[in-house]
């Protein structure tokens, strides 16, 4: 056992009905290990209290996320003041249920038992604010299920860390999605054509707020972390549900077939793998996935092809080593509609920045009038976010945003917070997150179950 500072503050009896007066919101981070449970707390917000319970094990988890906390309390420009109250009993999940300090328990790090923090947090009347993956496989998923029942029944809310949904291409293109005049309707598409297409690759070797990752030796095991497919494919199957049928409750059960799924491996040589984690050998429960004792086959990519309420559409999460010089994590969708393909791209000819594209449609014979209903719609658009505008490309159309819009990955984070704040308020989650929840950790966990057979 290991304690940090003093004092802590005791949770009210009924932690889902929050009204956010300062100090009302009370976060425990429990068991951190992945760098976005850091994230989490890289702003300070109204109405959380500043003294943050953490229960883990010691370890380079808890030391990485302590590093980020202090890194982030003194910094120059606008610094944190969080206290962070660390215990690191062997009985530390025990010891979170018993104590109950808090009332809103993040969760980010090794995947495996994650399904059952979220149920026994859930189940003990404390509010939920997981990072994706909340379930890698299928009896994730069943238990999964049944801690949104059980939320429901207990009157706390239990919500994924969706940060792509505040990327600003990501909202233009939706946007744009939703204009009739311009985007017409969705279209059906085929296995072999998908109406919608959305890709993402990512790296293993990168930088976080400003120093190198360095990665746990479980994240490239598939038992604790999870393949492709249900890691960051979640956030692209999210993507696909939030920007083509908004604030729609679906039905996994009807609205979703996977027709097809695949998954395979990027190799990693010891180098690499050293660097990413500063081991100087595999660890014994890696050796399954190791070739001729020095390649790992780490289990970095999938693809789903499937159809969600009709409509063909395609996920494709990939991994590899590090990124090309000046990019990063890079992200690829395509939406098909009768009128135009919206097309956001962020490759080396867009200088690795995310840009998003109108093309008109080769159908569509009027082409003027889907350039005024364009420019119409930028009007609108600019209502929301001024500056926003076009510039003719080729045979369509760039959509020119102004930098101050694009804040990157790491400050989303706080706009997710924002958002469950909000909920918290509330008292509830919109009607269409649990039920969208539900069909995106089916997407994932069914097509990884059938990639796998």
């Amino acid at each position: 056992m290991a304690v940090f500072l003093t004092a802590g503050c005791q949770s009210g009896e009924h932690p889902g009905n929050l009204e956010n007066s300062p100090g009302e919101v009370k976060l425990i981070t429990l068991d951190p290990a992945h760098f976005h449970a850091a994230l989490v707390q890289k702003s300070m917000y109204p109405g959380i209290d500043s003294v943050v319970q953490v229960y883990a094990p010691a370890g380079l988890g808890l030391t990485e996320q302590l590093d980020y906390i202090k890194q982030y309390n003194s910094r120059a420009k606008e610094p944190t003041r969080w206290i962070e109250k660390v215990y690191t009993g062997t009985d530390y999940l025990q010891k979170m249920l018993e104590e109950k300090k808090g009332n809103v328990v993040v969760l980010a790090g090794n995947n495996q038992r994650k399904a059952e923090y979220i149920k026994k947090s859930v189940d003990d009347g404390m509010n939920v604010l997981a990072d994706k993956p909340m379930a890698i496989g299928t009896g994730g998923f069943d238990s999964l299920k049944q801690a949104f029942a059980d939320a429901k029944q207990k009157g706390v809310l239990l919500y994924d860390i969706m940060t792509e949904r505040s990327e600003i291409t990501t909202i233009l293109q939706k946007k744009l999605a939703g204009m009739p005049a311009v985007f017409g309707e969705l279209q059906p598409g085929t296995d072999d054509s998908p109406a919608v297409t959305m890709e993402s690759v990512h790296r293993y070797f990168k930088t976080v707020s400003g120093k190198p990752l360095i990665r746990p030796d479980w994240f490239f095991d598939p038992l604790q972390e999870g393949g492709a497919i249900v890691d960051v494919g979640t956030h692209l199957v999210d993507l696909v549900q939030w920007v083509c049928f908004p604030e729609v409750s679906l039905d996994y059960s009807r609205d979703i077939q996977i027709r097809s799924s695949k998954i395979w491996p990027t190799p990693l040589v010891l180098s690499e793998f050293s660097n990413i984690t500063k081991a100087d050998r595999f660890p014994d429960f890696l050796m399954k996935y190791v070739k001729a004792d020095t390649i790992l086959l780490t289990h970095g990519n999938g693809t789903i092809n499937y159809t969600i309420k009709g409509i063909h559409a395609r996920i494709t999460a990939e991994w590899t080593y590090q990124a090309p010089e000046g990019a990063g994590d890079t992200y690829y969708s395509l939406l098909k509609g009768t009128k135009a393909s919206l097309e956001i791209r962020q490759g080396a000819e867009e200088s690795w920045q995310a840009t998003l594209y109108v093309w008109p449609a080769k159908a569509v014979r009027d082409r003027e009038a889907v350039t005024h209903s364009l420019e119409d719609a930028i009007k609108e658009i600019n209502e929301g976010f001024p500056g926003v505008s076009l510039q003719k490309y080729k045979q369509g159309w760039k959509v020119i945003i102004p930098e101050k819009y694009a804040q990157g990955h790491e400050a989303h984070f706080a706009q997710v917070m924002k958002r469950y704040l909000q909920y918290l308020k509330d008292g509830k989650l919109p009607d269409w997150e649990v039920p969208g929840m539900i069909a995106k950790y089916y997407t994932t966990t069914k097509a990884l179950e059938m990639a796998q057979q």
